[in-house]
């Protein structure tokens, strides 16, 4: 039965024309947002994880940024220690030259000074941006340096951040200790089984002394050189785990182009058939006028 009143066959164009314009729209979104997950309308479960992950990627790319500039300060000090070891061996060697009978120790005692000097420039030297790690330490404040390496959700039990720590050195007393060592002077802790100045002892007091400092030095290089390296291995650590955590992110809530542009072709062929299809249906009621002429 034909009705001009009902037309059930544009109905049913129309509707599914209005299907294949809804999947179409959602397919242009897809495209252009190269996302299948934008909001938690979507798929919820998805849009949570992907959210929280996104939050966690930010927090470690920012951690790893941070570590950045400790690692660069830990470097520079490191640098500064190693400097200080090389100088604090050359001074070693002129004191145990100057054991030697016939040495001019005046002109010894010139290079130890000058060695010094040498030694307070590369530990005034040895900072980054301000940040002294081998100065030493003022009354009251810590030796210990520590910093944030990343964050945890382990067990679910709540956010939590993970940190390591480090001694700063104290280069300056290095310093002052080997400055202080005049080779040119008699001293004063004499050898008590003997009478008067034991000269030999007094050098050998010297010589024992500036090893021991040379000693504390190459322990300071080391320990620096060991933060510096753990702090390299997290910073690669944590440049790994982010790409890690952002290809999650993309494998949840990235549109596979692929797939989208053969859908929107498809959905465009839908769309011509279903507005022809429409027109067709919309012909029928002019049908009814023919029999009526």
């Amino acid at each position: 039965m034909s009705s001009i009143l009902t037309n059930s066959s544009a109905m049913v164009a129309l509707a599914t024309l209005n299907d294949v314009n809804r999947g179409l729209n959602e397919t242009q979104n897809r495209v252009s947002s190269g996302l299948q997950v934008r909001s938690g309308k979507e798929n919820a479960a998805y849009f949570a994880i992907s959210e929280t992950m996104k939050g966690d990627s930010g927090m470690y790319k920012a951690i790893n940024e941070g570590l950045t500039a400790t690692k660069n300060s830990v470097a520079t000090a490191r640098l500064g220690a190693e400097t200080v070891s090389d100088i604090a061996q050359k001074m070693v060697e002129r004191i145990a030259f100057a054991q030697s009978d016939g040495v001019n120790k005046a002109d010894v005692q010139k290079e130890l000074v000058a060695l010094a000097a040498n030694m307070q420039s590369a530990i005034d030297q040895a900072t980054f941006n301000g940040d002294d790690l081998v100065g030493g330490v003022a009354a009251g404040e810590s030796t210990t340096v520590t910093v944030v390496t990343g964050v945890t959700r382990a067990g679910g039990t709540g956010f939590n951040t993970t940190k390591i720590s480090f001694d700063k050195v104290d280069l300056q007393a290095i310093q002052t200790a080997l400055a202080a060592i005049d080779v040119t002077a008699a001293d004063v802790e004499d050898d008590a089984t003997t009478t008067g100045v034991d000269e030999s002892n007094n050098m050998q007091t010297r010589l024992a002394a500036a090893e021991g400092q040379l000693a504390l030095s190459i322990t300071a290089a080391t320990s620096l050189g060991i933060t510096e390296n753990t702090l390299d291995g997290q910073m690669q650590f944590l440049e790994s785990l982010t790409d890690t955590l952002d290809s999650g992110i993309s494998s949840m809530v990235d549109a596979d182009m692929e797939e989208e542009a053969a859908r929107l072709q498809a959905y465009q062929v839908q769309q011509q058939l279903a507005t022809q299809s429409l027109s067709i249906a919309n012909q029928a009621p002019q049908n009814i006028l023919s029999l009526f002429r």
